[in-house]
């Protein structure tokens, strides 16, 4: 069998070996059973077919409410057993996270990493426009919006393996970069460190069920669910800082 027909048959067996998720998810229903203080699940703000046809709702169901919550429950786990990072946000851990166990490190950035990634997405009717300031910061640092989106799709499609693409403000300017695994930006050992502006999951499992292996169809097609008005508040508060 190819491997990309494997794949997807394999797939397509988590689907029927698990209950299928609801399209609706309260926040009750999503949050992990952990101590008070510990990290919690938020619910989407759309439904899991709210990005169709760009990415579907099986992905997003598989994604959100299985990959993400496996992180969540995994940086609870990783927490207990570090007493030092007890009451820390989240961003804290990442401002020093070479410091701690890997399960700390992977965890922690996948926690963050999808928390962003949900919010920097929505149906398309809601994407809205950069604003002018990002606008013409882009405009700036890149030559153009069409020259920055070729970059940023070149970051995606360049990384080997799992990882992410990011535009990020480095205090002084634009940047695009990318990172392996659940590694960001925030880490204090990151080779390029800023502000995320933009970020886009290039794992596998965020497309697979509807690209495929094709990494570059995801990419190509991702720009028509990006949240534009929740980058460019990011922006506004990363100039700010």
């Amino acid at each position: 069998m190819p491997l990309p027909t494997l794949r997807l048959a394999l797939f397509a067996t988590c689907l029927v070996a698990a209950p299928a998720l609801a399209q609706a998810q309260p926040a009750a229903s999503q949050t992990a059973v952990a101590p008070a203080a510990a990290f919690e699940l938020a619910p989407l703000a759309y439904g899991y077919d709210g990005l169709e046809p760009v990415i579907d709702a099986q992905t997003m169901q598989i994604h959100h409410g299985r990959h993400h919550q496996g992180y969540v429950n995994n940086l609870n786990a990783a927490v207990a057993e570090t007493p030092a990072l007890a009451g820390k946000s989240l961003e804290a851990i990442l401002a020093e996270v070479s410091n701690h166990p890997a399960a700390v490190r992977n965890n922690a950035g996948g926690h963050y990493n999808h928390t962003l990634f949900w919010t920097l997405m929505a149906p398309t009717d809601q994407v809205g426009e950069a604003s002018d300031g990002l606008k013409a910061e882009i405009d700036k640092d890149f030559g153009s919006m069409a020259a920055f989106k070729k970059a940023f799709e070149a970051a995606g499609a360049q990384r080997f393996g799992s990882g992410w693409a990011w535009l990020v403000w480095d205090g002084e300017k634009l940047a695009v970069v990318s990172t392996p695994n659940q590694d960001n930006p925030l880490m204090d050992d990151a080779p390029v460190k800023g502000a995320p502006i933009v970020a886009n999951d290039v794992w596998e499992h965020a497309y697979y069920l509807k690209h495929q292996n094709n990494r570059g169809s995801y990419l190509t097609n991702w720009w028509e669910v990006l949240n534009w008005n929740e980058a460019s508040r990011l922006f506004d508060a990363a100039r700010q800082d």
